[in-house]
Formats: structure tokens, sequence, C-alpha cells
């Protein structure tokens, strides 16, 4: 399997999709097709997604197919040659997969090769469950449980950051919460602004350091650059 999963895709004060250019150009070499999975959005910004995404991934020289203007998306699918799933909601995206379908079938392609191109939702339907998302549960899905293509948990948009005289959780408190419940998981902190390349067993890292978090463990931080496998055992040093 091949997969980029990024934390988000447009940092402030940039134009949409532009630190991510770099990165996605080259997964996206010599693919004609794309399948576009808009459905982090809610149904009034379908269309709009589209036309956001689709001169982007022009521009990389492929051609963007909206598998929610398909009336077969599985078979939409299949005459593509890489699969990408936009940011959004999470809770409203991984209710439609699971409504039409695509949940299997993207999960079943991706395993047999097709490269997958995820952000921020899209990443984190990648994961074994979307549970580490930092989503408003809007909709209900029939189950938290999502694709499962990696054997991690990713929380998107991770930051350390707290609001003054805000008294809610900050994020490491939400994300010890869920460890507290689920101790066999691990998470990761995907800052904004970098990603992880996986391909055959391996991860990498690119854009900014990352942050591990295990149950009973303190966290632990993973240089920009890193290479280690994909359950993250051994952690080696970026260079």
């Amino acid at each position: 399997m091949e997969l980029l999963l990024l934390s988000n895709s447009t940092l402030p004060s940039e134009h949409f999709f532009q630190w991510p250019r770099p990165y996605v150009a080259p997964f996206l070499s010599r693919k004609k097709r794309i399948a576009f999975v808009p459905f982090a959005a809610t149904e009034d910004y379908l269309d709009t997604y589209i036309e956001r995404v689709a001169p982007i991934f022009g521009e990389m020289g492929c051609e963007t197919i909206a598998l929610h203007r398909e009336s077969d998306p599985m078979a939409a699918l299949a005459t593509c040659d890489v699969v990408s799933i936009g940011g959004g909601n999470s809770f409203l995206l991984l209710r439609a997969l699971y409504r039409t379908g695509l949940i299997k079938a993207i999960a079943n392609r991706v395993k047999d090769g097709m490269p997958y191109l995820g952000w921020s939702a899209g990443s984190n339907v990648a994961c074994p469950t979307i549970m580490t998302t930092n989503d408003m549960p809007i909709v209900e899905p029939p189950s938290l449980k999502a694709m499962h293509l990696v054997p991690f948990q990713i929380n998107p948009h991770y930051t350390e950051a707290t609001i003054p005289g805000h008294g809610g959780e900050s994020r490491d408190q939400r994300i010890a919460e869920f460890l507290a419940v689920n101790p066999q998981a691990t998470v990761i902190g995907l800052r904004e602004g970098s990603l992880l390349h996986v391909r055959n067993g391996q991860l990498r890292l690119h854009g900014k350091d990352m942050l591990v978090f295990r149950a009973g463990k303190e966290k632990e931080l993973v240089p920009d650059g890193s290479s280690f496998r994909s359950d993250l055992r051994p952690l080696t040093a970026a260079h």
C-alpha cells in the first residue's frame, strides 16, 4: 500500500493546498484519473469542493472524478488510478462512506495497491477508527470504525497550544482520555503543515516534528524526516 496522509490542506495566509504541493505532485506523477471523495463536506458544499480541488489536481496532470456525482461510485472508483478523500467533518464523511458502500470498496482497492491521498478527515478515516478526530459529531455513522489502512490513530491539526482563559481540555488531555479507555492504541499528533508517507510498511514524516502518544508512557517527539515501520517501532533519527 501507498498512502499520503496530511494533517491539513492549507496553512494560514497561504493559497488553498499550497504547502502540500511539493509532496503531492510526485505522489500523483504518472496517474491520470483521481477519484475524489468530498463527503466530509455538507451537501450544499459538495460541488464547490470539487471546483476547489479539480484545478489543483489538474495542474498535477490528473482528471478529477467526483464520486458524489456518479450513479455508481464504486464502478467509477474502479476506473481511477488513485483515490483522494478531502477534509471536513469526519462523522459526516464516515456516515457517507458506510451509506455508499465506499468504505469497503476503497479499503479493498487501497490494500490491492491503489494509492491513497487524504487530509484531515480523510486521514482520520484511514485509521482504525475516527475516535481521535477533532470534529463535532453532527451526524451519527453506523460505527466509529474506519478503514484501518494504518494501525495507529491520527490526531490531525495537533497543537500543544491552549487558549488563555478557556476552560476546555487541551489536545494532550483529550488524547490521554482516549488512551485511558483504549490503552492498546497508539496516537500520532500530526501538526499542521506535516504529513506521513506510508509505503510498503514503512513511514516517513515530512514537514514538522510529530508526537507519539501511548498509554502509560511519556509522549515521544519524532523529528521531521524520520523514517520508521508502520507499527512506529523502532523510530529512527532524522536524516
